[in-house]
């Protein structure tokens, strides 16, 4: 096999962050369905999932971790990628 088609363990890495990120985005797609069948509006599901989401990140990167996650999330909103009218390419 030619050594440029070899992956490198960067990629490799990538290709595990990505396949972890859509186990847990499926995960979540569970248990927000799972709320809203139970009745739970979509805005305090919403608010949950934020507030568990920092308070972890709190308890296992700190304050200035979570602080780091918001900014980059903030970024990432404004740059539309979370947009439902979003076309990917």
């Amino acid at each position: 096999m030619d050594r440029l088609m070899e992956p490198t363990l960067n990629d490799i890495d990538e290709m595990i962050v990505h396949e972890k990120m859509q186990a847990a985005l499926e995960y979540q797609n569970e248990a927000w369905a799972d709320g809203i069948a139970d009745g739970i509006e979509p805005e305090i599901i919403a608010d949950a999932a934020i507030a568990l989401a920092l308070r972890e990140t709190i308890r296992t990167q700190g304050e200035r971790g979570a602080e780091a996650m918001l900014e980059a999330l903030r970024e990432r909103m404004l740059a539309g990628e979370f947009s439902p009218e979003r076309i990917l390419q």
